[in-house]
């Protein structure tokens, strides 16, 4: 295959570390276990107490050995308290779980439980009573430390973005929230992690969120960061006056591609790369640059602390600290088909798993060889018990399922846009380059059929006939596919040298998408919602304030990037070599 036929020879500009510049570097942001120890001691020693608490509080996967070596033992505290020996059992946790958990190899229940449903009430009680007659220097260290009392002088909390913990439990490096796990699959760490850890871990932390003394960032282990709370907090405030990128990460998969090895300047020596995750603020984190200190954090804690005014009033009033907006990149070039899957209705969603909204979504080609095509509908003479007992005799037997006889195909171009509401079976053929714009809850896919192939693992993935058919739309056939969902484009209005269109979403989903086609400048407004947008077509352009609200912000070809529903307005123009040409961007918002 020629590669530069479908790449369109375009030349590599694709940032994969963007971060915001927070020009004024604070004197509590430093790097290294060194200067970190020497920051901690001189705020201790101001302290004319004889009495002076220090807590160390972390989100679950960091290195907690690494910790107590690192920082914990050289502090020298007179007494120590760990949270983790007021844990209860692993027997009582795992059962306390279970129903959240659950013996699903994939899905679980969104679970209700606190940080302190974890800890052991009578251990926990003891351990308050000996911390009130405690003298000197106390260090209280461990999951929710926080709670073992009210008062502090110095808190420091120990963040981690989940991308880097699910690479831990690739490496089979960590355990989950009080268990002794770590030589678990990967899956099931994740799968607890994604049900249980986080959820707990994410209240717990916006509680206190507010009270950080101190931000450590172990992400990189070998060089750490530490940031002021207070300075932390007022970069996350400059991060909402502005447009922003978080930092992508990219993974491989069975079906995996190409092309964003060529275009986003990847490692040539991996197999494939399937996926870009581009804007997921649960999973991606944010790079915050202190003069010539980077920190990485997560990017969900913008959306903790920022809410309002990153998704805008009317937003935040329906998903509440829920970054609802979700883009990421579908490789299939020299690939293979994506697993025939159906997402979730509402109903469906809430009742079995604790989630308030699905997964919709829609594929947009960034690019397409000419045999591409999408899976998507079903086929107008289809029978459902026909079709379910096909699918669970492939799956069974090792049988081959015939998808094209029962499923609908459309050959797709760069640019199509393709709607995919809940309910509706899908997924992306081979030779496609997908922008994937969908809601956030992105685990809920229910697999139908594999094409008969072996994860990455060597091992079956796990499919989901049983789930998938309760949640199947049987009316959703070709002649209602090619009206609803096949390149739904609807000019809304035009001037000189630029034009606009609806290309979806459809109706049933909460997300509008807009393209823009310019080659001089276009005026934007936010509309009490966060924008995310992308840059579909040209090499670079530049975001800018009418009124010189923020700095110019630079976007390269395919980059995704955030616009606050607080920055109200912004404009965007072809840039640099870009420069009289013609550039295409789609932005998505929540309808309200």
């Amino acid at each position: 295959m020629d590669k530069n036929k479908c790449l369109k020879a375009r030349s590599s500009n694709y940032d994969k570390y963007p971060f915001v510049e927070i020009h004024k570097k604070p004197e509590t942001a430093v790097d290294g276990w060194k200067n970190i120890l020497k920051v901690l001691n001189q705020h201790i020693r101001k302290i004319k107490k004889d009495r002076v608490i220090v807590v160390i509080d972390y989100y679950p996967g960091v290195y907690e050995e690494e910790l107590k070596q690192h920082l914990i033992n050289p502090l020298e505290a007179t007494d120590h308290f760990c949270t983790m020996e007021f844990f209860k059992s692993e027997e009582k946790l795992r059962e306390m779980t279970f129903s959240d958990v659950t013996d699903d190899p994939v899905f679980g229940f969104m679970t209700r439980l606190k940080i302190s449903d974890f800890f052991d009430k009578e251990n926990f009680s003891i351990a308050q009573q000996k911390l009130k007659n405690a003298k000197g220097l106390i260090l209280i260290y461990g999951y929710g430390a926080s709670l073992l009392t009210p008062m502090n002088d110095v808190l420091v909390y120990a963040d981690m973005p989940r991308w880097e913990i699910q690479t831990r439990f690739r490496k089979n490096e960590i355990n989950n929230l009080g268990v002794l796990n770590k030589d678990e699959k990967a899956s099931i760490q994740f799968k607890r992690g994604y049900f249980v850890d986080w959820r707990v871990a994410d209240c717990h932390k916006k509680e206190f969120l507010k009270r950080w003394d101190y931000v450590l960032d172990t992400t990189d282990i070998s060089t750490p960061k530490l940031i002021g709370g207070e300075d932390y907090r007022k970069a996350l405030e400059n991060t909402v006056s502005r447009p922003f990128r978080v930092v992508p990460f990219f993974d491989p998969g069975v079906w995996g591609g190409q092309w964003m090895k060529e275009v986003c300047n990847l490692d040539r020596k991996k197999e494939n790369f399937a996926w870009c995750f581009d804007c997921v603020p649960e999973e991606n984190s944010l790079f915050l640059k202190f003069g010539d200190l980077l920190m990485e954090t997560p990017a969900i804690n913008l959306v903790f602390y920022q809410s309002k005014k990153l998704l805008g009033e009317p937003v935040q009033a329906r998903f509440g600290d829920e970054f609802p907006i979700r883009f990421d990149l579908l490789d299939t070039m020299e690939g293979g088909n994506l697993s025939l899957q159906v997402h979730p209705t509402t109903e469906y969603i809430q009742k079995a798993f604790g989630m308030h909204y699905t997964q919709d979504e829609s594929y947009y080609l960034l690019d397409a060889k000419e045999d591409a095509e999408v899976y998507i509908g079903l086929k107008e003479s289809v029978n459902p018990s026909e079709m379910i007992d096909k699918l669970e005799t492939a799956q069974n037997e090792s049988a081959t399922f015939e998808a094209k006889k029962y499923i609908s195909k459309w050959p797709v171009k760069q640019h199509d846009h393709i709607l995919i509401p809940a309910g509706t079976v899908h997924c992306s053929g081979k030779n496609c380059m997908v922008l994937e714009i969908s809601a956030t809850p992105y685990i809920f896919t229910f697999k139908l059929w594999d094409w008969g192939r072996l994860g990455l693992d060597g091992k079956p993935r796990p499919i989901n006939i049983e789930r998938g058919k309760k949640v199947i739309d049987w009316e959703r056939k070709e002649t209602w596919i090619n009206e609803q969902l096949i390149n739904r484009i609807e000019k809304i209005r035009e001037g000189d040298n630029w034009s606009e269109e609806k290309t979806g979403l459809h109706e049933t989903e909460f997300i509008e998408t807009r393209r823009y086609w310019f080659s001089s400048q276009i005026y934007q407004q936010t509309n009490n919602s966060v924008n995310v947008l992308n840059l579909v077509e040209g090499q670079k352009a530049i975001v800018e304030s009418p009124v010189n609200a923020f700095e110019p912000f630079i976007v390269n070809y395919i980059e995704t990037f955030i616009v606050p529903a607080t920055v109200k307005e912004y404009t965007i123009r072809p840039y640099g070599e870009s420069e009289g040409q013609k550039l295409a961007l789609i932005k998505a918002y929540v309808k309200h």
